[in-house]
């Protein structure tokens, strides 16, 4: 039974979820068909059958000699239909442009998404170009600016008990330090990430408190060896200013998704 419906789960599209978001979790890594059978704990009969039934309607792809699997194109296709039909996302665009214009440097917006955050958009600096966009991937919440700001809008007692998964030797890696952190967060107003997530590059959060609690936040990145104290105070006047616009420019009328 689902926990917030009563109604009983379908085995089969539940089973369907599963591999495409093993598949997307893998990136450039392909998987062959025993290791998926394993992983999912199913029979290799019934997971060859899914994922030929997946292939031919392009959510899986394969290689030329049929042994190697992957994400299909489908899946860029439905996601960007999120990114075009999310009204949050549209109207955060246009302020991500002005903030990294006037301060030259990255600028994101990304959602909560259980115990990750996914990037929905992001504005790169000029300075500093990132070879992979960051749009449709994930962080776990506990590293970095984006996440911390929106676990800062929530109790402490929603936070897994850990240890943590550590990105670089700065990310918080047990439930006392994380909590501390959000502490101050709280007591700041925003977030900070001094190379938790990526070395060389510290972050600053903003959640954004058109929803109770915040699903969305923004965040400016900045190479370290650029993070002057005046810069740092020019960040968070700008992002200051910037989500306060986009919290007074939210109105009524959208659809309040679960």
């Amino acid at each position: 039974m689902s926990e917030t419906t009563g109604v009983r789960e379908v085995k089969s599209a539940a089973r369907t979820v599963e591999l495409l978001e093993l598949l997307a979790a893998r990136g450039d890594r392909p998987a062959r068909l025993q290791e998926l059978a394993d992983e999912l704990g199913v029979p290799r009969s019934s997971m060859y059958a899914l994922l030929q039934t997946l292939i031919t309607r392009g959510w899986v792809r394969t290689d030329t000699t049929g042994s190697l699997y992957g994400i299909g194109i489908r899946t860029l296709l439905t996601g960007t239909s999120y990114l075009d039909s999310d009204p949050r996302v549209r109207l955060v665009r246009p302020y991500l442009d002005e903030a990294s214009q006037a301060l030259g440097e990255t600028i994101h917006l990304a959602r909560l998404d259980g115990t990750n955050v996914a990037y929905l958009a992001t504005r790169e600096s000029h300075e500093y170009l990132r070879t992979i966009s960051r749009v449709g991937r994930r962080l776990p919440a506990h590293v970095g600016a984006l996440g911390k700001a929106l676990l800062a809008e929530r109790a402490d007692t929603a936070l897994p008990e850990g240890p943590y998964r550590a990105l670089t030797p700065n990310t918080h890696t047990t439930r006392d330090s994380l909590t501390a952190d959000l502490a101050e967060v709280r007591r700041r107003g925003y977030s900070t990430d001094r190379e938790e997530g990526v070395l060389g590059i510290a972050g600053f959060g903003f959640a954004l408190r058109y929803d109770t609690p915040a699903q969305d936040a923004i965040s400016c990145s900045v190479p370290v060896a650029r993070l002057t104290p005046e810069h740092e105070e020019e960040i968070v006047a700008v992002m200051e200013e910037t989500r306060t616009r986009i919290e007074s420019a939210t109105t009524g009328g959208t659809v309040n998704w679960r």
